[in-house]
């Protein structure tokens, strides 16, 4: 008969941890299955806690790359999408006003 795991010996899963600002303010911590969770650098916090006492390293904060500035068109395409409009949706209402004026 199979014998049930106990407590002790089911491992802990080994995570990855980086910094998540220049400053060490936070930490990203990654399990093994690509699950992530971001952990305060609060000694109160449970899961800080486990890191400092696990002996674990934190790899280094990377800044990220800046985003491209976007084109005039895909500003106006946003912006159109953010109140829900195609653009010829747009292009008919400008066209409704200009032959009211």
């Amino acid at each position: 008969m199979p014998r049930k795991a106990k407590t002790a010996d089911i491992a802990a899963p080994t995570y990855t941890y980086a910094w998540t600002s220049a400053e060490q303010s936070g930490l990203k911590r990654t399990a093994p299955d690509g699950t992530v969770a971001f952990v305060p650098t609060d000694p109160a916090n449970r899961d800080y806690a486990e890191f400092l006492s696990s002996g674990a390293t934190a790899a280094a904060y990377v800044e990220p790359e800046p985003l491209p500035e976007k084109t005039t068109e895909e500003k106006v395409n946003q912006l159109l999408s953010d109140y829900g409009l195609t653009r010829e949706e747009m292009q008919a209402a400008l066209a409704v006003k200009t032959s009211d004026t």
